[in-house]
């Protein structure tokens, strides 16, 4: 079977060709003709298959007539990542060159009026994640009711990342009467549950066991202590033959780490995960799709759609939390019938969640032994580079038992101080007795000179006056304490009780009284004079 059998128009079929497409894949080769029925689908297929082409391209071919409005897509697409949707935008671009089609891409990280200029002119396919499109649409911006296609794209993914609540919301405002495709590669009960209620008699088109990995990847797993982690991979990329490769972390603390581990070793490798600013994420991607990054060091942001055929390496310096992440993760390689290969780090910790891996791929992860990673290199055969970083935990414990060792001899010639010290303050007379001369008896002959006479003497200088001792702060606080418990004083500043201490008021005296007091007022001259 080719693409000319599915009745696909001429301008289709061309971008098809000149993009090197020959023989569609399983699941394209089933979902085309029912979604060119206008039927609702719910495809299940590992990833890697080729899932994105299969809505793509139906999609273009029922929009290739009418006419888009401002504000009112005809077709919304839902990603569960930023990347994911800027793939599917590509992949709407290459098939869609020779047909006057307009698209958007509506995601988060990216200036909003840029955005809405675009859906202002009028587009047929809006390609969005759930956040910003319930943003957009909640701020009046954009209306769905024109909706005829709605494809829901790794709906799995959106489940771990919480978005069935949004992607709920979103689905009830669409109108009744559109065609609904549902494509995951694994398939767990809460998506079939989205499915039973906003699929309507739906095609279920399964082209490989749920949860499987691709037959084209060859899987290795290493067992191998924690602080070992980053010798084994530097080995292992050594060992291999790496074009591009991508090194999935759990943490995003572990991967600026281990970049600069493997760039202070002479590696090509870059950083990406989902603290990074939309901007450096959409340049370093390019960057690794263009070559000029060769080790790409992501979290499960990168773990889904990304299509990158030249990747032919995939570690996992971290077991994945969940068995599913790690379908998804090797599924980066080995793509488009190309062979790949994959080596996962485990250690004692990930005894549990290489068990539930391997029950859930139905087979057993074959063993690579460290003796056989680049001939048994150990980290003795290393390079400088390599040896001193592999050394650098260590360092600190010799510096510090190194100081311990000084202080230990400084508290020794302490000790000795001390105890000389001792000695010489219970012997004060030994010492002096033996540091003093012998006496010398004085010679008969010679003569005695008088004593000299004493030096008048000085007259004594007047004392000074003592000063006075300032109160101490002790003092002076229990004044200020005192102060407090004095008796609260009246709104006109008078005193409100007067305790029985307090001697009342004192006269001036006979001689201090002052002469004004003394003078007779009118009634007593009055009565004087009569």
């Amino acid at each position: 079977m080719n693409f000319d059998e599915f009745g696909l128009s001429d301008a289709i079929l061309q971008a098809i060709r000149e993009s090197g497409y020959e023989t569609p894949t399983p699941i394209q080769a089933q979902a085309i003709p029912v979604a060119l029925m206008g039927r609702d689908i719910l495809g299940c297929a590992q990833t890697g298959t080729g899932k994105t082409a299969s809505f793509v391209l139906p999609m273009i071919e029922a929009l290739s007539t009418g006419r888009s409005r401002a504000r009112m897509p005809r077709a919304l697409i839902l990603e569960p990542t930023r990347e994911l949707a800027a793939q599917v935008a590509e992949n709407f671009e290459k098939y869609g060159k020779h047909l006057k089609l307009t698209h958007a891409l509506l995601i988060g990280g990216e200036f909003m009026t840029e955005q809405l200029k675009t859906l202002e002119r009028g587009v047929d396919v809006l390609i969005a994640t759930p956040g910003r499109l319930i943003d957009m649409y909640e701020r009046g911006k954009i209306m769905m009711s024109d909706v005829k296609i709605f494809v829901i794209d790794e709906s799995d993914r959106m489940l771990d990342m919480g978005f069935i609540p949004d992607v709920e919301k979103i689905a009830s405002r669409l109108p009744s009467l559109r065609q609904t495709m549902l494509f995951s590669a694994t398939m767990p009960p809460e998506i079939k549950r989205l499915a039973d209620q906003f699929l309507m008699n739906p095609k279920t088109i399964s082209v490989a066991p749920p949860a499987s990995p691709a037959e084209t990847v060859e899987q290795r797993k290493i067992f191998c202590q924690a602080r070992d982690k980053r010798t084994v991979l530097r080995q292992l990329m050594r060992a291999e033959e790496i074009v591009n490769a991508i090194v999935f972390c759990n943490r995003k603390r572990d991967i600026d780490v281990l970049v600069k581990s493997l760039v202070t070793s002479g590696f090509n490798a870059a950083a990406l995960h989902g603290d990074m600013a939309q901007y450096l994420r959409t340049e370093t991607l390019a960057k690794f799709k263009s070559g000029e990054i060769d080790i790409l060091i992501a979290s499960d942001v990168a773990a889904r759609g990304l299509d990158i055929v030249t990747v032919g390496h995939v570690f996992n310096f971290d077991v994945p939390y969940h068995p599913d992440d790690y379908v998804h993760r090797i599924g980066r390689t080995g793509r488009a019938g190309r062979s790949g290969k994959s080596f996962t780090l485990v250690t004692d910790d990930d005894a549990k969640s290489i068990a539930g891996i391997e029950r859930l791929i139905k087979r057993d992860i074959p063993e690579l032994k460290l003796s056989d990673v680049a001939g048994g290199r150990s980290a003795e055969d290393a390079g400088p580079t390599e040896a001193a970083e592999d050394e650098r935990p260590s360092r600190p414990r010799r510096e510090r038992s190194a100081r311990s060792g000084e202080r230990s001899e400084r508290g020794e010639r302490g000790k000795r101080r001390s105890s000389k010290t001792a000695e010489a303050v219970e012997a004060p007379e030994a010492a002096e007795a033996e540091a003093a001369p012998e006496p010398v008896e004085a010679e008969a002959a010679a003569p005695v000179e008088p004593p000299a006479p004493p030096a008048p003497a000085k007259p004594a200088r007047a004392a000074k006056p003592a000063r006075a001792a300032r109160p101490s702060p002790r003092r002076e606080q229990s004044d200020r304490q005192d102060s407090r418990d004095a008796p609260a004083r009246g709104r006109q500043g008078f005193r409100t009780e007067h305790p029985a201490d307090i001697p009342g008021p004192q006269s001036f005296g006979e001689d201090n009284t002052p002469a004004f007091l003394l003078r007779p007022t009118r009634k007593v001259a009055a009565s004087q004079a009569s």
